[in-house]
């Protein structure tokens, strides 16, 4: 099983600090390793999270974790939100924090029928990605534009809107 690398307290922090009010949002985080972001947005009102975590042990502990109002998908993300699409599921906040230097942070703006996950236009994409692996969107089929990245030391959150 790989490494899992969870999202520091200080970066989990400063994220919900600049999303600020998520009462009743529906939350979506995929490469959910623990499920520590999924969690702390459960805690700050969401009204429902999915985690998406393709590695069978670390799935069912996030399982064991989560209320009723949730939905752990053992599935590689792909794989997941086609599950997703076919299912007509929405989203407010799509958290993204693929592995690290892997090629996911420029391919997953990409993602087909990622778009149609959002809610709406004000639907929050965002990406926890090293700062040594700069997100570019040079293949952006959905027009997802950045409109805000804020550095804490390695660690780098892209917010992105359609």
């Amino acid at each position: 099983m790989k490494d899992v690398r969870p999202t520091s307290g200080r970066v989990l922090l400063a994220l919900f600090n600049i999303l600020g009010d998520i009462n009743g949002a529906k939350f979506l985080d995929l490469f959910a390793g623990t499920g520590h972001v999924g969690l702390a947005a459960l805690e700050r009102g969401a009204e429902s999270c999915v985690f998406v975590e393709s590695v069978k042990q670390r799935a069912e502990e996030i399982k064991n974790k989560i209320p009723d109002n949730s939905l752990v998908l053992s599935l590689e993300v792909r794989r997941a939100i086609a599950w997703l699409v076919k299912r007509e599921k929405k989203f407010n906040i799509i958290f993204a924090d693929p592995p690290y230097n892997s090629g996911w942070c420029d391919s997953l703006p990409a993602l087909q029928n990622l778009n149609k996950l959002f809610e709406n236009d004000e639907a929050i994409f965002i990406i926890e990605h090293s700062t040594r692996e700069p997100l570019t969107l040079k293949n952006n089929p959905h027009d997802f534009k950045i409109f805000s990245q804020r550095e804490y030391g390695e660690t780098c959150l892209s917010f992105l809107k359609k």
